[in-house]
């Protein structure tokens, strides 16, 4: 982890990044990924954000926002950037050495 400044340089390296198109005061909406990054990074990371979703509610919150959010491919949409939201975690979580504690269930 050392390796990368910061969260944002993790997830470039995984290519869990978005082209920005942008001209003036025009911003598109609808942006393609990156083609770049390590694609079995991404790949492991996008396979564990969805086995997290599943489990904890605060990543199945985000994912259901953001599927809802979406105008096209609304499930790889989301699951991309839940695992995007993943990358901040497992980063902070490895760059101060913790463990990770989910939130306590409320019910």
């Amino acid at each position: 982890m050392k390796r990368f400044n910061n969260h944002s340089a993790l997830a470039k390296y995984a290519g869990l990044v978005w082209n920005q198109y942008q001209s003036g005061e025009y911003e598109a909406d609808e942006t393609s990924r990156m083609r770049t990054g390590n694609k079995y990074l991404r790949y492991y990371l996008i396979q564990a954000a969805d086995k997290v979703r599943r489990y904890d509610s605060e990543y199945a919150a985000f994912y259901q926002k953001k599927h809802d959010e979406a105008l096209k491919h609304k499930h790889k949409r989301a699951l991309v950037l839940t695992a995007r939201k993943l990358v901040r975690l497992v980063f902070t979580l490895l760059t101060t050495n913790q463990l990770y504690t989910p939130p306590e269930r409320r019910g």
